[in-house]
């Protein structure tokens, strides 16, 4: 009986001794990964105003900017805000199937085309210039440039459901010949004044870099919120009693508020050094944002069951054409603009190191 008491004992023993090197062994089994470094010791490029520290090094191997998600850096807020939403959006879109009867993907049943592109489209998939920007300097052009071709994407993603699905039939009447065209200029023009503004403007950068970002984009939006704008306001005035007028409003009022963080450095210009990891103004850009998606996803979902009986007697096939051919020419021409301001950035930088 000692004996065996002894003999359980000493495996006990031995099984602490293992657990206590198991830290040990996880950390060796880990690839190492480089620590973040101040703004001193990142290119001019990467620094933020009023962010002292938590910047990734540059010049490291693809795998450690991938890895980087799960460290604590000043971007990674950003991208899980998108992942997290990502995953909200995949979530809703299997629960849209499930409730229809569809396979996964609507491989079986897809969906109409105007809802194809807001489904594909979306910009938590799009946003890969955080995670990697760091890499390098003509990396950091490259992502952001990708960036904004997935934005204007989207834009024009947004103003497809809302045409066909949200807007009320006298902004229809009135706005219907050459709404979706227009959507597609000024996703384009969107997409161009951010590359432009990203390649030509240097830091420190002057406040004509925010004009050239935010006045296209302001534009684009003005224009794709209209047929929502208007209907929340009819749904408003009368009583409103839309769910989805509601969540519509709700998008609404979170992409304003999105769009003053990316304006305006705050809180971090009243407390530099103190928001580099969390609470800076470009997170709560995203944060809200993101939110602004999911607000968006939801008042889109319910136009699509509530709506499909407008849908088939208001448009004809003819729209759906345009529709689609106004897309494609917004994503050659998004697509082209920034690969021809890549190859720029590519040959100036080029010429900076020779």
């Amino acid at each position: 009986m000692t004996t065996a008491i002894l003999e359980h004992l000493s495996t006990l023993s031995v099984s602490g001794q293992q657990l206590r090197r198991l830290p040990k062994i996880l950390e060796n089994g880990l690839p190492k990964m480089p620590c973040t470094v101040p703004e001193t010791d990142v290119p001019q490029l990467f620094r933020e105003p009023y962010i002292h520290t938590g910047y990734r090094p540059t010049g490291h191997r693809w795998r450690y900017y991938f890895l980087s998600l799960f460290q604590k850096h000043n971007e990674v807020v950003n991208v899980w805000t998108h992942l997290l939403a990502a995953l909200a959006v995949l979530l809703a879109i299997l629960g849209l199937c499930r409730s229809r009867g569809l396979a996964l993907g609507l491989c079986q049943h897809p969906a109409p085309a105007p809802l194809r592109p807001v489904l594909h489209h979306v910009p938590p998939v799009q946003r890969a210039g955080p995670l990697l920007q760091s890499q390098s300097e003509l990396s950091h052009y490259t992502f952001y440039f990708v960036d904004y071709v997935g934005v204007s994407i989207y834009q024009y993603g947004s103003a497809l459901v809302h045409f066909f699905y949200t807007s009320d039939q006298a902004w229809y009447e009135h706005f219907w010949l050459f709404f979706l065209p227009a959507a597609a200029f000024c996703g384009w023009l969107s997409c161009a004044g951010c590359c432009y503004a990203k390649y030509r403007y240097q830091k420190p950068y002057p406040i004509m870099k925010k004009v050239c970002q935010v006045v296209p984009s302001g534009l684009a939006f003005i224009l794709d919120i209209s047929p929502v704008a208007h209907r929340v306001a009819l749904c408003h005035l009368a009583g409103c009693q839309e769910q989805a007028a509601w969540y519509h409003t709700l998008q609404i009022l979170f992409f304003l508020v999105s769009a003053y963080f990316f304006s305006c450095p705050v809180p971090e210009k009243y407390f530099p050094g103190s928001c580099d990891i969390v609470g800076h103004g470009h997170q709560l850009f995203h944060v809200f944002l993101s939110i602004c998606t999911l607000s968006q996803l939801e008042a889109i979902l319910l136009d699509y069951q509530g709506r499909q009986e407008i849908f088939l007697q208001r448009h004809s096939p003819l729209s759906v054409y345009v529709a689609c051919l106004s897309f494609f020419l917004l994503t050659a021409c998004s697509t082209t603009t920034a690969a021809l301001l890549r190859r720029k950035v590519k040959a100036r930088l080029m010429k900076k190191e020779s």
